[in-house]
């Protein structure tokens, strides 16, 4: 393979003093600067097998948490239909994010093997048992929002009323780990553009996660109950794209996946919308029905269009070795510049 960086002659055999030799000349380029190629034109990593089920399933997880951190909060705040419209949409959020990651792993009883075992060193480990645990308080309130009138003035009915709140205050708990654990997950793949952003993509999960679930609050219940959902809305559009400009603005080769073609293009696209349902939530949504719906669309179009840029950088950074190479010669010039100083 070859590299993407000139060589150049070394101090003591590249420039000789004397007449006709400037030792205080610039070094001169050898040979032209080459360009990366692998055996056949083949990448150096494997490019994710993952199909756009992944990124629908980081999108919806990110909701189901978002609104059930909603929920909670419109429960304790005594705003019925918001914290219905958590609940419920949280819930089925979940629904979804589960049938996608069952779907994408080819057999459901993959999942089942996953809880065999507890790894705290393992994302994967520790992000399923997150999901287990986070589960039944969604399922429970949910369900208890659902209830038909009859069934509700019964004995049970009116016992799982009594349980949707610590129910539903469980799910807020696990809410964060929902949101943020598959961010985790991904940066710590040997996927270049996900593992070099390991540091920023909890806060652009997180940030889009609140978002989201604030959006669905905003799309879903009255203006005068939304005002929760409105403030959660600014501040996780705020997480998530400063999140996402300091991605953008980190140094090295490796940050060109996430501001060229196709993931840039979504990404901008989905800051544009951020941006707008968080105005939109600051002003017009505080009076307007139809304003505060056309926020939350807003708001929940940018985080599922952040998921699939972020995907798609990570699918981009596979494919060329350039991205793989560069970082490497990087880490081993660092080290031998450190050894050459001691």
């Amino acid at each position: 393979m070859s590299g993407g960086e000139a060589i150049r002659p070394e101090r003591h055999g590249g420039h000789r003093s004397g007449p006709g030799h400037d030792d205080g000349s610039r070094e001169q380029s050898m040979v032209p600067r080459a360009a990366f190629r692998s055996y056949y034109g083949r990448p150096v990593l494997k490019p994710p097998v993952w199909e756009w089920k992944i990124p629908a399933y980081l999108f919806t997880g990110g909701l189901s948490a978002g609104a059930a951190l909603l929920a909670a909060g419109a429960d304790l705040t005594a705003r019925p239909q918001l914290r219905r419209a958590g609940r419920v949409g949280g819930f089925a959020a979940l629904l979804v994010s589960m049938y996608l990651l069952v779907a994408d792993l080819g057999r459901p009883e993959r999942f089942h093997h996953m809880l065999r075992v507890a790894k705290p060193s393992s994302p994967m480990s520790v992000g399923t048992w997150i999901l287990v645990a986070y589960s039944p308080g969604s399922a429970l309130a949910a369900t208890a929002e659902m209830l038909p009138a009859a069934v509700r003035a019964s004995l049970p009915g009116r016992l799982l009323h009594l349980a949707a709140r610590p129910a539903g205050l469980s799910a807020a708990l696990f809410a964060p780990g929902v949101a943020s654990y598959t961010a985790a997950l991904l940066s710590q793949t040997a996927v270049p553009a996900w593992n070099d952003a390991h540091r920023e993509l909890p806060f652009v999960f997180a940030g889009s996660a609140a978002a989201s679930g604030a959006g669905l609050g905003m799309l879903l219940s009255p203006v005068a109950e939304a005002a929760p959902a409105r403030r959660l809305g600014v501040v996780g559009a705020a997480t998530e794209i400063v999140a996402s400009r300091l991605i953008d603005r980190r140094p090295g080769f490796v940050t060109q996946a996430y501001t060229t073609g196709r993931p840039h293009r979504l990404r901008r696209a989905s800051e544009y919308l951020t941006l707008g349902g968080a105005v939109t939530a600051l002003t017009l949504a505080r009076r307007s029905r139809v304003a505060a719906a056309a926020g939350g669309l807003a708001l929940l179009a940018g985080s599922v269009l952040q998921r699939f840029g972020t995907f798609e950088a990570g699918v981009t950074s596979t494919k060329d070795p350039a991205y793989v190479v560069q970082p490497q010669r990087r880490r081993l010039r660092r080290r031998s510049e450190g050894l050459e100083e001691r």
